[in-house]
């Protein structure tokens, strides 16, 4: 409820161009990231964002959630997100990473999601999305996980 009435606080906020918010050990959970993300499409001057949402047990569902709504940021050309350590696993990886793909004036994309359960399906569909990332020039990728992440060659 904090983070979606956080988010929706900042939508009133139509000028923003630049935003960094650090909300780590909250317990978001899924609802509050999609409604943060959700919150955050009004934000239409948005070009620069910094979510620092790690250890909030996002997981799946949230992950893909604030990565469809952060799709419809169509201004958003550098964005950080770390979401380490909140039990996101293939189908939150996969998801984040095809909508993340629709964001079109993406340029810069730094993603950690370090210490979740993410194994090579999820990096498998994340890695293939972000390829679809037609416009982006500089991308920092931590997949670092507990579990060792096995890529056919």
């Amino acid at each position: 409820m904090g983070a979606s009435g956080l988010g929706s606080a900042l939508a009133n906020c139509i000028n923003l161009l630049n935003l960094t918010l650090n909300l780590y050990y909250n317990q978001i959970g899924a609802m509050g990231a999609s409604g943060l993300g959700s919150a955050l499409t009004n934000c239409i001057n948005l070009s620069n964002l910094t979510l620092n949402l790690y250890y909030n047990q996002i997981g799946d569902e949230g992950a893909s959630g604030l990565g469809s709504a952060l799709a419809n940021c169509i201004n958003l050309s550098n964005l950080t997100l770390n979401l380490r350590y909140n039990q996101i696993g293939d189908e939150g990886a996969s998801g984040l990473g095809s909508a993340l793909a629709n964001c079109i004036n993406l340029s810069n994309l730094t993603l950690n999601l370090c210490n979740n359960q993410i194994g090579a399906m999820g990096a498998s569909g994340l890695g293939s999305a972000l390829a679809n990332c037609i416009n982006l020039s500089n991308l920092t990728l931590n997949l670092r996980q507990k579990q060792f992440i096995c890529f056919g060659l």
